[in-house]
């Protein structure tokens, strides 16, 4: 959760344009930090709009080039599948963190899964990273089991990771 999304009966929506983009306070300077460490910051996303036809792949992968622009990420990684099509890389499937791992030689046991749903925190999991769920209190379930930590913002997950990171003892 980088960016800022569009609420609509709090249900949680992608920006759709570039114009749209606003990045949470903190996260950029935060990111830094993170890369400082060693971190490689690789951002995995659903995209269902795309096979639901209400964005395209070009508008997503616009919107993403942006936020590249703005933040020290490594790589963005999309699903443009929808919840029926059974992929593997659909959050809560962890197909997306898998394959980062394999191709980057990552080590996920070491790695975090930061993340404002449930999809994210379960795919985690999945992928045995140490989770932190961002509730901004949506009208949708939580994650079905405990993160290994809950921040309410993007900033204060963030700074939770870096503290852990910087504390006597930690690899």
């Amino acid at each position: 959760m980088l960016n800022h999304v569009i609420l609509r009966d709090r249900k949680p929506y992608p920006p759709a344009t570039v114009s749209e983009v606003v990045i949470h306070e903190g996260v950029q300077e935060a990111l830094r930090e993170l890369k400082q460490l060693g971190f490689l910051l690789i951002v995995v996303t659903n995209q269902p709009d795309v096979a639901r036809g209400t964005a395209t792949r070009a508008e997503v992968e616009q919107i993403h080039r942006h936020m590249g622009g703005l933040l020290p990420v490594d790589e963005f990684r999309a699903c443009y599948h929808d919840s029926g099509d059974a992929c593997a890389c659909r959050k809560p499937r962890p197909g997306m963190l898998l394959d980062a791992a394999r191709e980057h030689g990552i080590d996920l046991a070491g790695s975090y899964m930061v993340g404002d749903r449930w999809r994210d925190v379960e795919a985690g999991e999945s992928a045995g990273c140490v989770t932190v769920w961002i509730d901004p209190g949506y009208d949708e379930r939580g994650p079905a089991s405990a993160p290994g930590h809950r921040a309410l913002t993007p900033a204060a997950a963030l700074a939770w990771i870096l503290a852990r990171e910087r504390a006597p003892g930690q690899p």
